[in-house]
């Protein structure tokens, strides 16, 4: 009998322990069909898988915009929109993701996530114009962006959890995406781009790359991460690991 209970328990505490190890965290990344973003998405699969094992938190990683409606988005704490640009989702889809963001869960935007603005939608007159994606983002409408090239990243706000172990400043080879206006005046900006390290289209002087938002509980958009060497990059992997997990946290 004693011998009994102890295979018990010791199935019980082998349990316990795959239980406690066991990812908590459900992260769930759409990625882009676009074709001027396919080699950062090649990569983009291994590179978040490789994050979740190092870091206790399980991905899913589809190109599938299908997965983005309430019931599927109730199992992730975490949404991140790799390169998938608002204007590439449905009405419906939008809605689902809009209530996932207003409960206060997490939302990463990484680069083409972030391309706001109703000329993207001029050629189909009948879809509506996501508006409140446009208030997410701190109300900028997206400019076409200058050549890729080398600039400099510039930590703005180093207390925030997101910043942690990263560098006062880092070089990064992007498209340095500009928009009509900054939008420091509706959103806590992190980082901003040196526009003296490179060639602007037109010159913001404000230039902020990486923000959240205060009006959304868990929100943040990243705007470099067009390179796929970006994902070699160790400081952009550490970017990409804290913003989850911040956007992760209660």
């Amino acid at each position: 009998m004693k011998k009994i209970f102890t295979i018990i328990a010791l199935n019980l505490i082998t349990i316990f322990l795959a239980d406690a190890q066991s990812p908590q965290l459900r992260v769930l990344v759409v990625a882009s069909l676009a074709k001027d973003h396919w080699r950062s998405i090649s990569a983009g699969e291994q590179f978040f898988e490789k994050l979740g094992k190092e870091n206790n938190f399980s991905v899913d990683f589809t190109d599938d915009t299908a997965r983005i409606n309430d019931a599927n988005l109730a199992k992730y704490q975490v949404f991140v929109m790799f390169h998938l640009a608002p204007f590439d989702m449905s009405a419906s889809q939008q809605a689902a993701l809009q209530k996932f963001v207003t409960q206060g869960k997490g939302w990463v935007g990484i680069h083409a996530a972030g391309l706001t603005g109703k000329q993207f939608i001029d050629t189909n007159p009948a879809k509506p114009y996501w508006d409140w994606f446009e208030t997410l983002m701190g109300g900028v409408i997206y400019s076409p962006h200058p050549a890729f090239q080398d600039g400099l990243l510039v930590v703005e706000d180093r207390t925030h959890p997101v910043m942690k172990g990263l560098p006062a400043k880092f070089w990064l080879a992007d498209e340095w995406y500009e928009w009509d206006k900054s939008p420091r005046a509706n959103v806590h900006v992190l980082a901003t781009v040196d526009e003296s390290t490179y060639k602007q289209n037109k010159p913001m002087g404000d230039h902020p790359m990486i923000w959240t938002n205060p009006n959304f509980h868990r929100m943040i958009y990243i705007c470099v991460g067009h390179s796929p060497t970006d994902m070699d990059n160790p400081n952009y992997t550490l970017l990409v690991k804290n913003a989850i997990l911040w956007a992760a946290s209660k």
